[in-house]
């Protein structure tokens, strides 16, 4: 089973911690496509990824799909401060296919009371989620939609350690909140200029460094908040984290 290195949240917790953690969390993979819960549902259980990206949409009345936030393995995926039995606030749906741990919300609430480690991590956390939340609402009433869709490619790789990415015209519609026929242009420039290439159901990041001038000014600005909010711990090569497994809590 992978370890708790691979999702960069546990990563920054000490050794102590992790080992605890650790016995309870369980390895699942998921498909693309694949439904964790549906809007007013609880979440079963608190989701690490590793190689999966989940997001967080809004389904409309008219049919239309927005997305509220994603997440991948710099993330958790649900909250587990509060054992108030509200149900999710979207539907969240699995976005890159992948592995991801999961742990009974229970464990991680009792572990939260009695472990200060685990405490400050899920703390930092959900100040990290509502600044990402904010900053994306900016976004997408501020921005073009090929500075979103490079931002958001850039952000996919990064979460995955991949530059081919499995995704759709029809799925990345749907998480940059516009008709498909807008993202069939909007690729197409961008393969036009060099940056990506398309194949089946999948982009491929040609140019990174040109593609990181296309993207919007939120790039690096979520990069930079990550780090205020997430510092890295003094122990950290005590853990066996590599400085490129650091550099990644950078990444939104």
């Amino acid at each position: 089973m992978a370890g708790t290195n691979d999702n960069n949240l546990l990563a920054t917790l000490c050794p102590e911690d992790r080992a605890w953690l650790e016995p309870h969390l369980e390895q699942v993979e998921v498909a693309r496509g694949e439904v964790l819960a549906h809007e007013g549902e609880l979440l079963q259980h608190i989701y690490f990824p590793l190689t999966a990206i989940i997001s967080l949409v809004c389904d409309m009345e008219d049919g239309r799909v927005a997305e509220m936030a994603n997440f991948g393995r710099e993330a958790m995926v649900g909250l587990p401060f509060s054992g108030v039995h509200l149900g999710t606030i979207g539907r969240y749906v699995v976005q890159v296919p992948g592995t991801m741990l999961r742990i009974d919300p229970k464990l991680l609430r009792a572990a939260i009371a009695s472990r200060p480690g685990l405490q400050e991590m899920t703390s930092r956390y959900t100040e990290i989620l509502m600044v990402l939340t904010l900053q994306s609402a900016a976004c997408n009433a501020a921005h073009s939609v090929e500075s979103r869709c490079c931002r958001w490619i850039i952000a996919t790789s990064d979460r995955t350690g991949r530059t081919e990415i499995p995704l759709t015209h029809e799925f990345l519609a749907e998480m940059l909140g516009v008709q498909r026929s807008t993202v069939t242009e909007t690729a197409r420039a961008l393969q036009q200029k060099g940056l990506i290439s398309q194949g089946r159901g999948t982009f491929t990041i040609l140019d990174r460094q040109r593609l990181e001038q296309n993207a919007c000014e939120c790039y690096g600005k979520l990069r930079k908040k990550y780090l205020q909010l997430l510092p890295r711990w003094t122990q950290a090569s005590d853990q066996g984290v590599t400085e490129a497994q650091q550099g990644e809590l950078l990444k939104p």
